[in-house]
């Protein structure tokens, strides 16, 4: 876990948001850096990894996932810093903090892939919502905003991984198509 002294620590700067309200912040965002970092990872194991008849198509996607991610790395470690926080960003704090359950190494098939990612997505986005009320309750709306920025792509990244997982089936009944979906909401996500 994230050693308190230095994730609670701050350096001088003269923004305007209180001290108190920016160690809750700085906190929340190194946890959110964490997590994004081990997703990165995660979407590149799978870039790897996958195999089957969708192996070009999913391998483009993941990777595409991987560098949109990477760019928000970015981002979040440099608001930690913005507001005097120290980022913690290494391979072993992303490892030891992050709120996104380990990566199944032993998987291969494609769909499997895209189920694992679904999963990871989905605990995510709502992690970023939820820091959208938390900095948003203490009066941080630049970070409540770019916790909204990022949560907007995230959504639309779940949809496209979700894609590939809905089941439509055509029925010719009276002549019309009727669809069916199969959802399987992940642990922890209500």
């Amino acid at each position: 876990m994230i050693d308190n002294t230095i994730s609670s620590r701050l350096f001088p700067t003269r923004i305007d948001i209180p001290a108190a309200a920016r160690v809750q912040i700085v906190v929340l965002l190194n946890q959110t850096l964490a997590a994004t970092s081990d997703l990165k990872t995660q979407a590149k194991q799978a870039h790897w990894n996958v195999k089957g008849t969708d192996f070009y198509q999913l391998h483009l996607l993941f990777d595409e996932l991987a560098v949109e991610l990477e760019e928000y790395v970015d981002m979040v470690a440099e608001r930690v810093t913005a507001l005097g926080g120290y980022a913690l960003g290494t391979a072993r704090a992303a490892a030891s903090n992050s709120i996104l359950p380990e990566y199944p190494f032993d998987i291969l098939d494609g769909k499997d892939h895209v189920t694992a990612l679904a999963d990871r997505y989905a605990l995510y986005a709502k992690h970023l919502r939820e820091a959208i009320a938390k900095t948003d309750e203490l009066d941080d709306l630049d970070t409540a905003d770019l916790y909204t920025e990022i949560s907007r792509t995230i959504d639309k990244r779940l949809w496209f991984l979700e894609a590939h997982l809905q089941v439509a089936e055509i029925k010719a009944e009276n002549g019309k198509a009727a669809t069916t979906t199969t959802q399987k909401i992940p642990a922890g996500v209500k």
